[in-house]
């Protein structure tokens, strides 16, 4: 069974507290995060998505409850957060906007440098980052961060949080404002990480589709608490629930949903395109008059 990297009991944080401006963003939220998981955090603005990541690695205290990582309370005295964020780390949204150096290689280098590393050692965190999310050293080292992609540079990002060899990568709307080929390939980057490289992933995010692809598991949060927590597809049985405050499910969820209740017959629990895909398929050859050779006696011809 894997072991919980992440948890968090009884959390509550409010915004500019004891001000007339006063907001409270997070009511007693308890969660956990296990090993090797691909979470993904849904919610309209304002849910509290963002407020709780930045709980996980210190970069917001609670007004009370606990936060853990690898079983410490991270806010228990004499804990470093510093060891705490290489644990966990976190790439913000339009992470782009936090690129600096003059090189890609230097951006990446920033974070390992700065917790002392030798330079060799350096060097091979780089590297070794670089090489995760699919940039070739020879080719983007030297380059400038500023000439690059726009999925380019969320890869950037990702290699600067990730040469520090954190063992949870927190990614808050890692697709953001991008075109449909770089939302491809950073999402791609994405399911590597956890499937190839064995990183946990928490995954913020306002899209559906991209959660009902790449998540093992969704937690929905309204008004600063969790209201669903399940995997993705249990998830989104719950249609008017999610439509109730304000989210939805896949549009391919609602297509095949809207066919069946014309009395085509197909499954309404279908949530990706490559599932409707399959539901769909022998029913369009059936219309075409055409069937697959695996379909016809001995591998025959069909009359």
């Amino acid at each position: 069974m894997s072991s919980t990297v992440i948890e968090v009991r009884d959390l509550c944080h409010t915004y500019m507290r004891g001000t007339p401006l006063a907001r409270q963003a997070l009511r007693d939220v308890t969660l956990s995060i296990a090993e090797g998981e691909l979470v993904a955090i849904i919610g309209r603005t304002g849910s509290g998505k963002s407020t709780l990541v930045q709980h996980f690695n210190g970069l917001l205290k609670p007004d009370s409850g606990h936060v853990f990582v690898d079983g410490q309370d991270i806010w228990q005295k004499g804990v470093a957060l510093r060891d705490v964020r290489r644990k966990v780390g976190l790439v913000f949204q339009y992470p782009e906007h936090q690129l600096f150096e003059e090189s890609v290689a230097s951006d990446i280098a920033f974070a390992p440098r700065n917790m002392g590393l030798a330079d060799n050692a350096v060097d091979d965190a780089v590297r070794e980052a670089m090489r995760i999310v699919d940039l070739n050293y020879e080719e983007f080292a030297e380059r400038s961060p500023f000439e690059l992609s726009g999925g380019q540079k969320r890869r950037v990002a990702i290699a600067g949080v990730i040469a520090m060899r954190p063992k949870v990568l927190i990614l808050d709307e890692p697709t953001a404002g991008m075109d449909p080929r770089g939302r491809e390939d950073v999402l791609g980057e994405i399911q590597a990480l956890h499937d190839e490289h064995g990183y946990t992933i928490v995954l913020v995010s306002h899209s559906m589709e991209d959660v009902a692809r790449f998540a093992n598991r969704l937690v929905v949060m309204e008004d600063g608490r969790i209201v669903m927590d399940g995997p993705p597809r249990n998830v989104f049985e719950r249609r008017d629930e999610l439509v109730e405050i304000g989210l939805g499910v896949p549009q391919v969820t609602d297509l095949m949903a809207e066919l069946a209740r014309r009395g085509y017959g197909f499954p309404t629990d279908v949530i990706t395109v490559g599932e409707a895909s399959e539901a769909l398929l022998p029913s369009l050859l059936a219309a075409s008059g055409l069937a697959r050779e695996s379909d016809t006696p001995c591998g025959g011809v069909g009359r």
